[in-house]
């Protein structure tokens, strides 16, 4: 159930990403919509490898940590960028250290993670 989760997820955080890019390159003065971007392009295809290829429960923690950290930023500030508002106080600090933590289990998890 993680795996076709986390690969869902992968595949909205791309689509959302290319969204966002074609959006900024319209509107050239948005910080937000490259952000988005640009958070949205590098973790969707990570999202997609642990999706397809993660095994033992540190990299499957990572899947989760990046796929909510992805979700809490990218929609932080959309929310900022339509909306004038974020999703809560601190939401795009919270979604950062979500992502952090994911690619620190990833280090964790090949360093460390079960060897099949």
């Amino acid at each position: 159930m993680t795996q076709r989760l986390v690969l869902a997820v992968a595949g909205m955080v791309g689509a959302i990403g290319v969204v966002a890019a074609a959006a900024a390159s319209h509107d050239g003065n948005s910080r937000n919509l490259a952000a988005i971007a640009t958070i949205c392009l590098a973790h969707g295809p990570a999202l997609l490898a642990l999706g397809l290829a993660a095994r033992g429960r540190m990299l499957n923690l990572a899947a989760v940590l990046l796929a909510l950290g992805s979700i809490i930023f990218a929609g932080d500030l959309g929310m900022r960028e339509w909306l004038g508002r974020g999703l809560f106080a601190g939401a795009a600090p919270l979604g950062g250290g979500f992502m952090i933590g994911g690619w620190l289990a990833i280090v964790a998890g090949a360093l460390f993670g079960r060897r099949d």
